[in-house]
């Protein structure tokens, strides 16, 4: 039992290292992927999926004029929010980590093109304006 603790603490550490060194700059370019269905910025809007301003730390479900999957509208009442670590391991495998959510991407299976993403996410404040 003790092992298995030290092994998560290791891992979660690990992730967050790994968030931490991302690079906004090679994350404008993954984002290309997401640019089909989701917008960030000034100006942004809802497409297929909700835009992505301020979106660290943001209320999952939370974008007014979006309508969200069943799932995501039970996080919403829960109060669920999307941190850095939240958003990685979803972004990794959508479906797998969050059964029941629209998003049909299959993924970013790269420990650095999502910290690069969430590095650049996180420059957009909820207004899309950089910080």
């Amino acid at each position: 039992m003790y092992r298995l603790l030290i092994a998560s603490a290791l891992l979660a550490a690990g992730s967050t290292v790994a968030l931490a060194d991302g690079d906004a700059t090679k994350g404008a370019n993954v984002f290309k992927k997401c640019m089909a269905c989701h917008a960030v910025g000034e100006g942004a809007k809802n497409k297929v999926g909700p835009e992505l301003n301020g979106i660290i730390d943001r209320k999952m479900g939370s974008v007014e004029g979006f309508n969200y999957s069943d799932t995501l509208k039970e996080h919403n009442a829960k109060g669920d929010l999307w941190t850095a670590e939240v958003l990685s391991q979803y972004l990794q495998n959508p479906k797998g980590f969050m059964p029941g959510v629209k998003m049909v991407f299959a993924g970013l299976p790269k420990d650095t093109d999502r910290a690069d993403l969430l590095a650049y996410l996180g420059q957009f404040d909820l207004n899309g304006a950089k910080k």
